[in-house]
């Protein structure tokens, strides 16, 4: 199989990424008080000395009460913190590497027993539909937010980061808006339809691109399936995915990072078929946007079995090297496989197949 597809340079917004394959934001939660230190460091630059072309962060959480739902989850605020990840970044570029922080907020949702101090947020206090957790935002908690995105993002361009990501999939704060289950607000916050829902998101975007200017890279992480439901979907067909994302590239996005379990599943069947454009390939489509695509690459199962401490056993990468030449989406994330197997890249543009490693549940455990 020739996977030269997967290292073809790719031009973004002035930064130049070695190859398409991008490093996927994984929770690790090992950051004592908050705070990076070397072992995010070694972490991360192995990953860039692997030849990652771009390596997105672990969630890292904005300034904001109850913003992360387990206790080790990264601050990306704070000098303590910014000191960290101002060490990541130089790590990772002497490396050669790339690198952006991915700055979320967790809204309403669990991580397990821990619970954070204040009372959790979210726009209608529910953690799912008919499911009540924690308190509903106010308007001044709503802007709070807005500007603590914005801040964060210009921490990353001052920290000397290559980008930003939004985190704005999975059932968390912002996704939390999107969703009519767990929005249901009665301001301008909310509407009939997923752009109205939207709203949020493109404030949050316009703060970002205010505070960055307009020449930082900006990527904003989106979803059908949430944590609290694998088969939710916020866009029916393409005209309601169009209205979902299509502004929110008009507020400033750059690059949308879409999340599905598995990337080879066609977005919509019923239109074009079992080998018609994923997710990421519909992303592209309809906004013009570039977009990375995600989703059990390499392996055999989804993560969800990982949370339960199954393994992934390696399986051929025919299906992404097709859709890769037919350019249906410009990147390339892998997660689980990264995590087990840093050098997984390098075997791959060597030809070393029959070296991948697959992934190992205990891996979750370390930053190894």
């Amino acid at each position: 199989m020739n996977t030269d597809t997967l290292f073809r340079p790719f031009s973004f917004k002035g930064m130049e990424l070695r190859n398409r394959i991008v490093m996927a934001p994984m929770t690790r939660s090992m950051a004592p008080e908050g705070i990076p230190g070397q072992p995010q460091v070694e972490y991360y630059k192995r990953r860039a000395a692997g030849e990652v072309g771009l390596i997105l962060t672990e969630g890292t959480v904005i300034d904001r009460p109850a913003s992360r739902n387990t206790p080790g989850i990264p601050f990306f605020h704070g000098e303590k913190a910014m000191a960290g990840w101002t060490d990541v970044a130089a790590a990772v570029h002497a490396a050669d590497g790339k690198i952006a922080p991915q700055i979320w907020h967790t809204g309403s949702t669990r991580g397990g027993k821990w619970e954070p101090e204040a009372e959790v947020e979210s726009p209608s206090g529910l953690v799912g539909p008919d499911s009540p957790r924690g308190r509903a935002m106010s308007e001044a908690d709503i802007e709070d937010t807005i500007a603590a995105f914005a801040s964060s993002a210009k921490l990353a361009r001052d920290a000397g980061f290559d980008a930003v990501e939004v985190h704005g999939a999975h059932g968390y704060l912002i996704d939390q808006f999107f969703w009519s289950g767990t929005n249901l607000r009665d301001d301008n916050w909310n509407g009939p339809t997923i752009k109205d829902r939207s709203r949020f998101a493109a404030e949050i975007i316009k703060a970002i691109r205010s505070a960055v200017g307009p020449d930082f890279p900006l990527i904003l992480r989106v979803s059908q399936w949430k944590q609290q439901d694998y088969t939710a979907r916020l866009a029916m067909n393409p005209d309601e995915m169009t209205d979902w994302l299509l502004p929110l590239v008009e507020a400033g996005v750059d690059m949308l990072h879409c999340s599905q379990r598995r990337f080879w599943e066609p977005e919509f069947p019923e239109l074009d078929g079992v080998d018609g454009l994923n997710f990421a390939g519909w992303a592209k489509k309809l906004t013009g946007a570039a977009t990375i695509s995600v989703g059990s690459v390499g392996l055999n199962s989804d993560f969800g079995g990982a949370f339960a401490g199954e393994g992934s056993q390696t399986t051929p990468l025919d299906q992404l090297v097709t859709r890769m030449e037919r350019d249906e989406f410009d990147l390339i994330a892998v997660g689980r496989a990264l995590l087990s197997d840093a050098q997984w890249v390098q075997k791959v543009r060597s030809g070393h197949m029959d070296e991948l490693q697959g992934f190992k549940a205990e891996d979750l455990q370390t930053l190894a």
